[in-house]
C-alpha cells in the first residue's frame, strides 16, 4: 500500500486534529503517502483531496475541530454518488481509507466496502460515547469537561437565588454526557435515553430534596430522554412543584467545541497510529477501539449493530449520591 485516503465525517469531536496528525505521520514513517478528503464523503463524491504532508499536519495537535472539515453526504448514500467516488478515489491512487467519526461514518464505509472492496479502517470520533466495541471514542472526555465547567457555573447562580436549573447536554440515542457529568457535578437528577422518566417520581425526589432544606437544584437532560427535552421537562414539573424558581439551560454545540483534553490528544493519537498500522497489514471494514487500555479492533457490522450499555453500577450511584 503506497497511498491512504483520511477523512473525518458526521458531528466533530476535539481530538480529530490529533487523530489525523497521528494518521498523517504514522503513514509517512511507514513510506505511505496521505491524501486528506475535505467535507467527509461529500468530498470523495466531489473529488475534494489534498495531499498531507508531515508539517501540514503541524501544530494541530491542541486545535478543536477538524481541518479537513465535516459533512453529513446525502448523494454518497446514492448509488451514482458511490460510484463516483469510486471512480475519484481509483484516479487518485487511493489504495485504503482511514474514516474518522460515528456509526453513520462506518454505515457508509461497509457499503462502499462491500460494493468496491475499497479497503477501511474506522476511528471512533463522536463525542456521545455510543459506539460497541471502545471503552471512549475521541472527543467524549473533552464534552464531559466542557459540561462540568458549564454547570458547575450555574449551579453558583443557582444556590445565589434559590433557583431549580434544568441543563440539556447532548445525546440524542444515548445518555453517556448527561450521566457521568451528571455525577461529576452532583446533581440532583440525571435523566437519559436508556431509562424511563417518570414526572410524579422526580417531583418527590425533587419535594425530598427541599423538605431536607436544599436551597437549589441541577438536574441533567439528554436530549432525547423519553420524556421530552429539557424546556418541556421542566415545564411538566413546574405545573406540579413551584417551591423554587425554575430555569432552562441549553449547553447545545458548545460541548462540541474547545481544545482536546490530553485524555483525548492521547487516545486520538493511540487509535491514529493504530489505524494506519492495521490498513498497512490487510486489516479492513474494521473499527480501531480502546478497551481495557488495549487496542481492539470490531468490525464494522458489530460497531454498528450493537449499542453500548450504561453502566448500571453509575445509575445506582446517582441514586445513592443525590439524596
Amino acid at each position: 500500500m503506497k497511498r491512504i485516503g483520511v477523512f473525518t465525517s458526521g458531528g466533530d469531536s476535539p481530538g480529530m486534529n490529533a487523530c489525523i496528525r497521528a494518521v498523517v505521520r504514522t503513514a509517512i514513517y511507514n513510506g505511505v503517502e496521505v491524501i486528506g478528503i475535505n467535507r467527509g464523503y461529500n468530498g470523495i463524491v466531489d473529488n475534494d483531496f489534498i495531499e498531507l504532508k508531515s508539517h501540514s499536519v503541524a501544530n494541530i495537535l491542541q486545535k478543536g475541530g477538524t481541518i479537513l472539515k465535516s459533512a453529513r453526504s446525502k448523494s454518497f448514500f446514492t448509488e451514482e454518488g458511490r460510484k463516483s467516488a469510486f471512480e475519484n478515489i481509483s484516479q487518485a491512487g487511493i489504495e485504503g481509507i482511514i474514516a474518522i467519526g460515528g456509526d453513520g461514518t462506518f454505515t457508509g464505509a461497509h457499503i462502499f466496502n462491500q460494493e468496491y472492496n475499497i479497503p477501511f479502517i474506522g476511528i471512533p470520533g463522536t463525542i456521545d460515547n455510543d459506539l460497541y466495541g471502545t471503552d471512549e471514542t475521541i472527543g467524549y472526555d473533552t464534552a464531559l469537561n466542557t459540561v462540568v465547567d458549564c454547570v458547575d457555573k450555574i449551579r453558583d447562580t443557582a444556590s445565589s437565588h434559590n433557583r431549580l436549573f434544568f441543563v440539556e447536554v447532548m445525546g440524542k440515542d444515548a445518555g453517556f454526557i448527561a450521566l457521568r457529568s451528571g455525577i461529576g457535578v452532583g446533581a440532583e437528577a440525571i435523566l437519559v435515553p436508556e431509562t424511563k422518566t417518570y414526572i410524579n417520581k422526580l417531583i418527590a425526589k425533587l419535594e425530598a430534596g427541599r423538605r431536607k432544606s436544599k436551597t437549589s437544584g441541577i438536574v441533567i437532560v439528554a436530549e432525547g430522554d423519553n420524556a421530552g427535552g429539557a424546556y418541556e421537562i421542566a415545564r411538566k414539573v413546574k405545573e406540579k412543584f413551584n417551591f423554587y424558581d425554575t430555569r432552562v439551560s441549553v449547553l447545545g454545540h458548545l460541548q462540541r467545541g474547545g481544545k482536546p483534553s490530553a485524555r483525548d490528544r492521547v487516545l486520538a493519537s493511540q487509535l491514529g497510529f493504530s489505524a494506519v498500522e492495521n490498513l498497512i497489514a490487510g486489516e479492513t471494514n474494521k473499527m480501531v477501539g480502546m478497551e481495557n487500555n488495549k487496542v481492539v479492533l470490531t468490525p464494522f457490522e458489530k460497531a454498528i449493530k450493537y449499542n453500548k450499555e450504561l453502566n448500571p453500577n453509575l445509575l445506582k450511584l446517582v441514586e445513592v449520591l443525590s439524596i
